[in-house]
């Protein structure tokens, strides 16, 4: 079984953002890990409209062609990484619009979020697990939570995410089961092609 495939998702557009920063440090941490391969989506590639189809696209195709695109893009992976900053006790407008813009794409495949801003995100990625599960993706336990003070320190250029240890820490603890279940989810889609195949024949 080939390596499974990990995208990192950067949960914000904004020209000011500061997703840029946690996604390049969790990347690289991820990178490192000999069992998996690694790929940073940025959603300002994909430049969705909101969400305007006549149903969900695990009912009926999609018309809109970026919408195709990346729906095609989130079907190449085995698993996800979130940067997910809070906004008003929630994640992002334009995160929550492409999760809702695939489907099938998610299920069976494993979720983890690296949280920022008010309470180190924690809302924002409750409210995540929760879509993440609907999508019958499988959240880990495992999450970074970048808290106000270190993302205020961060910010301003006084440290680096890499110099904070407890971060580190849950960093690799996050990327480690990330890739557990990216593994043995991968194993399981791939019995369940086979058993379909048979049962086909």
């Amino acid at each position: 079984m080939s390596k499974p495939k990990i995208a990192i998702i950067v949960g914000s557009t904004r020209a000011a953002r500061f997703a840029d920063i946690p996604t390049q440090w969790i990347a690289k941490i991820a990178k490192s890990h000999a069992d998996i391969d690694v790929e940073i989506v940025d959603l300002r590639d994909f430049p969705l409209p909101f969400f305007d189809e006549v149903a969900s696209s695990a009912w009926a195709p999609s018309q809109n062609e970026v919408a195709k695109r990346w729906q095609k893009k989130v079907a190449e992976f085995d698993g996800f990484i979130f940067t997910a900053a809070e906004y008003n006790h929630g994640p992002t407008a334009v995160l929550k619009n492409a999760i809702d813009y695939a489907a099938n794409e998610w299920n069976k495949k494993p979720a983890g979020f690296v949280g920022y801003g008010s309470v180190g995100g924690a809302r924002a990625v409750e409210q995540l697990r929760m879509h993440a599960v609907e999508l019958q993706m499988a959240p880990v336990k495992s999450a970074v939570h970048i808290a106000w003070g270190d993302f205020l320190a961060v910010r301003q250029g006084e440290k680096k995410l890499e110099d904070l240890e407890h971060l580190n820490q849950a960093a690799t603890a996050l990327v480690n089961d990330v890739a557990w279940w990216a593994k043995a989810l991968k194993a399981a889609r791939q019995a369940d092609a086979i058993t379909e195949e048979v049962r086909a024949a």
